[in-house]
This record gives structure tokens, sequence and C-alpha cells, in this order.
């Protein structure tokens, strides 16, 4: 797979009209009871029990073909489960919604709008105004680094500047969950760990729950405050993350022997 290179990705300073601050949302509880994942047919998981709290980040990593997928889609009401409840705050999560935004590793930006006009996607279904549209959106590119680039169609920007502005957009839509599919995949690896601590950076404040596949153990322990491991058509394991988050504790004995047990659960 290609991977673009995208070096800078730290914020820029904002402006005054960046600067204001959407409100923070409470983070929302999904739960899954029982529940058998997949297709008619074609079940991916059985049997999964997971409980993810309010405002965690709760990162997700197996071989392919595991099911991650099929569990961030089933949490995103894309898909029905076979068997088993899932629930949002206790009550059945019945289908898609705005409170559970979905982001994928491929690139999901309308291609004949700027960046601007993308990210104003969800807060023109919210009822905004249009200033107050254009504002919000400005003010979530310029969390995200891409002040500069408001006005930009998304093949002008870099594959990173897009991810970016997916993320923009998502969080601008003041979703109660995200679910994020591999999203960082397709990137370089400075790219990607900037990526990460920007992800980490702009969900402090926002309350939100966050469930995040990845297929690297590496960037589930440094995003998660727990893991989930899958493998063999089952829910394995749920771990707790040593904190606080830090990339350079490579030697950290907690941080160490819990990267060796994810590593031995995978088969790896």
């Amino acid at each position: 797979m290609s991977t673009w290179s995208d070096t800078e990705v730290t914020a820029a300073p904002l402006t005054e009209t960046q600067a204001q601050t959407p409100p923070a949302v409470r983070g929302t509880r999904l739960t899954l009871g029982r529940a058998s994942l997949g297709r008619p047919g074609a079940p991916v998981l059985a049997d999964v029990d997971l409980d993810v709290a309010p405002g965690e980040i709760l990162t997700v990593v197996g071989p392919s073909g595991c099911g991650k997928s099929t569990l961030l889609r089933t949490l995103s009401g894309l898909l029905t489960p076979l068997a088993g409840e899932i629930t949002q705050d206790e009550s059945p999560l019945t289908g898609p919604s705005a409170e559970r935004a979905l982001i994928f590793q491929e690139d999901a930006l309308l291609p004949w709008r700027s960046l601007r006009a993308n990210v104003e996607l969800p807060l023109a279904i919210r009822g905004l105004s249009r200033t107050e549209r254009r504002a919000q959106a400005e003010s979530w590119l310029g969390r995200v680094g891409l002040a500069d680039h408001t006005r930009h169609l998304p093949h002008r920007v870099s594959g990173g500047q897009r991810q970016r502005a997916q993320l923009a957009r998502a969080l601008a839509g003041a979703p109660r969950a995200v679910l994020m599919d591999e999203p960082f995949g397709a990137l370089d690896a400075q790219t990607r760990a900037g990526m990460q601590d920007l992800l980490v950076e702009v969900l402090q404040g926002t309350g939100a729950t966050v469930v995040f596949v990845t297929h690297d153990v590496d960037e589930a322990l440094f995003l998660g405050d727990r893991v989930a491991l899958l493998g063999n058509g089952r829910l394995t394991a749920v771990r707790d993350v040593p904190r606080p988050r830090d990339r350079t504790a490579h030697d950290d004995p907690a941080r160490v022997a819990l990267r060796r047990d994810v590593l031995s659960s995978l088969g790896t």
C-alpha cells in the first residue's frame, strides 16, 4: 500500500476566530452483550461481551480478517448483530446516528468541496447558520493544523492533511462517539506518529468516546486507555494500558509486559 509523507503535524497557533471552542459533549456508553457479529450466513465474531465506558479510548487490535472492522460497523449501526444485543447508554442501538461518527482509512472527503466546506457539512446538519458554520469549521481546521489550507480542495493537500481534515469534520458534528477504522494505516511512520499525538491532543476536552481499530500493537498501546484483542472469531481479552502516555517509555516494565502479553495473545 502506498504511503504519503506529511511532516508538518503540529497545529498552527489559532487566530481569535479559530480559538472559539465548540462545547464539549458527553461521551456515550457502548455495550455488546453475547453478540454474534457479521452478515447473515457469514458470522465473524461470536459471543462478544464488551462495555466501552463514556469518554474512554478503546483500541481494538487483531490480525487481518479477525472482525475488527465488523465490530466497528456494528457499533456504528451499519450492521445489525446476528444474535445478542448492542446498546448505547442502555438503549437499543438500531441504526446509524450522528451521535456516532465513523472515520475510515480511505479518503472520504468530497473532492469538489474545499476542506472548510467539507467540515461544514455536519454543522449544516446540526442547523447552524452560515456564519456559525464557517467559524466552527475554521476553528476545527485550526486545531488540526490546517489553518492555512481551509480553501484548498482535497487533492491539493497531502494524505496526512486529508486525514486531519476528516478528523476535523468528524469532531465538528459533536459526536458522542468516534469510531475509527485504521485511519492512519496508509501514512508513513513519521506522519503516523504525529497523527497519533494530534488525535490525543484534539480529543482532550471533547468528552467523546473513541473506538480505534488498528493492526499495529504499538499504536494500540499508545492511544488506548484499554486495548481489546480479537482472534479466532472471539474477543479474547481486554487489557488496561499503563498511563501516562509516554512514547519514550520503551523500558517501562509494565508496558513491556503488556506488549509481550498482547503479542503472545495475538500469536505473533
